[in-house]
């Protein structure tokens, strides 16, 4: 059985989650405020970090993270400035402790770990380097999920306001790679509550697929 862990964390509550199952598997994917001491407190030791993109408030704590768990991590692109936003809002002092990226993500590939098996999907427009991770089902009468950082939300889409943000681009990738995704996915956005493919598709005034 494969079992999900949320917390939410940081000013702009950001949710970080943890993917476990029965045979010892252990991944969190992105690390926002709080989520080090959360993870020692729920016992939880994932031996991966996967980080859907590198905007400063999911990896605030990804280099405490990757230390404190002993944990590698996994990301598109390496931390810079530009990417976690910190040279956009200079004057508020936000600042992210560096963490080094052990091994690059690709749209494509596959990342297993145990009997977990991460689908990567590349869908850029809020960020260059968003990535979505997709978990096929693992038992019978189970649901695939995908951990869709800030593509796709309940009702929306991220932001593309941001630098190097593109709206059209975002709205081509969740149509052509996540809409073809089963209906009954699950998604964990990086912000507000879980979601499903099927649900967007027919109501999100952004993205739905009209006829």
């Amino acid at each position: 059985m494969v079992r999900v862990y949320s917390h939410c964390g940081g000013f702009t509550q950001t949710n970080g989650y943890v993917v476990a199952s029965d045979s010892g598997a252990c991944v969190a994917i992105d690390a926002p405020g709080g989520m080090a001491e959360w993870l020692a407190e729920d016992g939880l030791r994932p031996t991966l970090l996967l980080l859907t993109h590198a905007h400063f408030d999911h990896v605030t704590e990804a280099a405490r993270v990757k230390v404190e768990a002993g944990c590698q991590v996994q990301a598109f692109a390496a931390p810079n400035p530009d990417l976690t936003l910190e040279a956009a809002y200079a004057g508020m002092g936000i600042r992210v402790v560096p963490y080094e990226v052990d091994e690059p993500v690709t749209g494509g590939g596959v990342i297993p770990v145990g009997d977990l098996r991460f689908e990567c999907f590349h869908v850029p427009g809020h960020s260059p380097d968003s990535i979505c991770f997709y978990l096929p089902p693992s038992e019978p009468n189970s649901r695939p999920m995908l951990f869709g950082g800030d593509v796709l939300f309940q009702g929306s889409i991220g932001r593309t306001d941001f630098p190097h943000g593109d709206h059209d681009l975002l709205l081509q990738g969740i149509r052509d790679q996540l809409f073809g995704l089963p209906d009954d996915t699950v998604v964990f956005p990086g912000h507000g509550p879980a979601t499903s493919i099927g649900i967007e598709k027919q109501t999100n005034p952004y993205v739905r697929l009209r006829g």
